[in-house]
């Protein structure tokens, strides 16, 4: 599965210690990510992940492409709720609705994060591997 990682600058940290405690279930998954993130997350788990731009230069709308194409499966995106920015705010939303127009989970806290997690290494999300027609990396 294709696995978008996103997360705001005061949620980076959660984001790595996530990925580092589920490290055993996301190695066995194609990992992408605004650039930060991504770089953060692969310095500290030694994980390949796919960097896009980041945030400012583009990478969230990077991502919002690959899931209106279908080519991601699963988006965790820790977001700050405490955030005012009416540009990121917006943003999310156009994420999320990305998301559920393509029927893609998402998480935008850790418990979410944690629940398609467990559902991901049950097997609970292979029904994605049969979702349409689109291209296998």
């Amino acid at each position: 599965m294709n696995i978008a990682l996103m997360a705001h600058d005061k949620k980076k940290e959660l984001m790595v210690q996530f990925c580092t405690a589920y490290k055993s279930v996301l190695m066995k998954h194609t990992l992408y990510a605004t650039a930060t993130t991504g770089r953060l997350v692969a310095d500290s788990t030694g994980m390949p992940v796919t960097l896009l731009l980041s945030h400012k230069q583009g990478g969230h709308q990077q991502i919002n492409a690959r899931i209106a194409y279908n080519e991601i499966d699963m988006v965790l995106l820790f977001t700050d709720p405490n955030t005012t920015d009416p540009q990121e705010n917006a943003q999310l939303v156009e994420t999320i609705r990305h998301c559920d127009r393509q029927n893609v989970p998402i998480a935008t806290n850790l418990a979410t994060a944690e629940m398609l997690i467990m559902g991901l290494q049950r097997g609970d999300l292979d029904w994605r591997e049969m979702y349409g027609n689109r291209p296998r990396y």
